[in-house]
């Protein structure tokens, strides 16, 4: 049986994803978490983190996004991707030198 040639996960690249459909409607249970998922890609310098907001009304993608556009926040990630087949959920990436 012959293996598949899609690209694998380079060794050391760390992905993280963040899952908000518990949470959807506790406003200060989706900050701690936002906050938290940012502040653990920082310590394990992740290169990638997903967040599910799921697609809903998409106010809850508006909050992430919101939360994301912070000055602060802004600072510590390269670019944000919204997925184009899944409108419910948002790539944080990051770059470490």
């Amino acid at each position: 049986m012959r293996r598949g040639r899609g690209r694998r996960p380079r060794l050391g690249v760390v992905k993280l994803k963040l899952d908000l459909h518990d949470i959807y409607n506790k406003g200060s249970e989706i900050d701690r978490a936002l906050h938290g998922i940012i502040q653990e890609a920082v310590r394990k310098k992740a290169t990638q983190v997903e967040i599910i907001p799921g697609k809903g009304s998409g106010q809850l993608k508006k909050k992430v996004l919101r939360f994301l556009e912070q000055k602060e926040i802004k600072a510590l990630y390269h670019r944000i991707d919204k997925d184009a087949k899944n409108h419910g959920r948002l790539f944080v990436y990051f770059q470490w030198k």
